[in-house]
């Protein structure tokens, strides 16, 4: 390709990147007009005038349209966090178990998980809500992070790498006295680094976009809302009447940069653990 070529490549994948960049501009931009300027000018990247009304609405106790914002970004750091730790560790447990350990049944479970994940979420929600219920634990914290710590998918993609790792260095291990527990916390989880970062994104994602879940095993009042249920409500008009176009875009704004955060943050470790693998393989 002549460099004329490379010029329009370039000049194309700017332009695409400009039309998929260009509405978080606006959600910006939104965040700090004011209501009748949001719906004025709603495509402006220039609020006018430039007001901060609509974080004082989410941050000041003392605000007359105030939204309990810090509740919720807490609540949704606290479930993702533990969700992400509960699915990382019992995943990679659970894949390793189903790769490496030979007991009667073990084929079995594993199209057991590959049938889950066929499962429609929307068709586990009665199940859940029931089974909390009857555990008594509805409306909690428990409810909302123990039917989220093991995830199908996630089992899968352990399962999957951790069957691509040569058995020589189990052998090893073993060899040196180390059980099977110590062989795969010590020796094999470290090399999984890829697979396991993989998992971490796709698992603080999931658990921080939630919603139906939530929605199933909480009855909606702000002390176990997270950001995205409290947007639903907020964007639903249950919080106050009016467009309030920069307080929902604000809102939105936040529920976006923790996962975009994560993601920008770890692609390096996963690009330069996928390369690793490479040069081993």
């Amino acid at each position: 390709m002549g460099p004329i070529g490379q010029i329009l490549v370039y000049l194309a994948l700017i332009a695409f990147a400009l039309l998929f960049i260009y509405p978080f501009f606006i959600q910006i931009a939104t965040s700090f007009k004011t209501d009748a300027d949001a719906a004025a000018s709603p495509l402006s990247l220039i609020p006018n005038p430039f007001s901060l009304q609509a974080w004082r609405s989410m941050f000041d106790p003392n605000s007359a349209a105030h939204v309990p914002m810090t509740t919720w970004a807490l609540n949704s750091v606290l479930v993702a966090t533990l969700v992400t730790v509960g699915r990382v560790f019992f995943d990679s447990l659970a894949g390793y178990a189903l790769s490496r350990l030979h007991f009667r049944g073990r084929g079995f479970m594993f199209w057991v998980v590959v049938a889950v994940m066929a499962v429609p979420g929307v068709a586990l929600l009665i199940p859940k809500f029931l089974m909390v219920t009857y555990l008594g634990i509805y409306n909690t914290y428990a409810a909302m992070i123990i039917p989220l710590l093991v995830d199908a998918a996630g089992i899968f993609i352990m399962k999957q790498f951790f069957d691509s790792v040569s058995v020589s260095i189990e052998e090893a291990a073993r060899m040196d006295g180390a059980g099977i527990f110590r062989t795969y916390w010590s020796v094999i989880l470290p090399m999984a680094r890829p697979a396991l970062i993989t998992l971490t994104i796709l698992s603080f994602q999931g658990s921080w976009n939630e919603f139906t879940h939530f929605l199933v095993v909480t009855d909606g009042t702000p002390a176990h809302q997270t950001l995205v249920t409290g947007l639903a409500s907020l964007t639903s008009g249950q919080l106050g009447a009016g467009t309030q176009y920069p307080l929902k875009l604000g809102a939105a704004l936040l529920t976006t940069i923790p996962v975009a955060f994560l993601f920008f943050y770890f692609q390096r470790y996963f690009v330069r653990g996928a390369n690793e693998g490479a040069e081993k393989g």
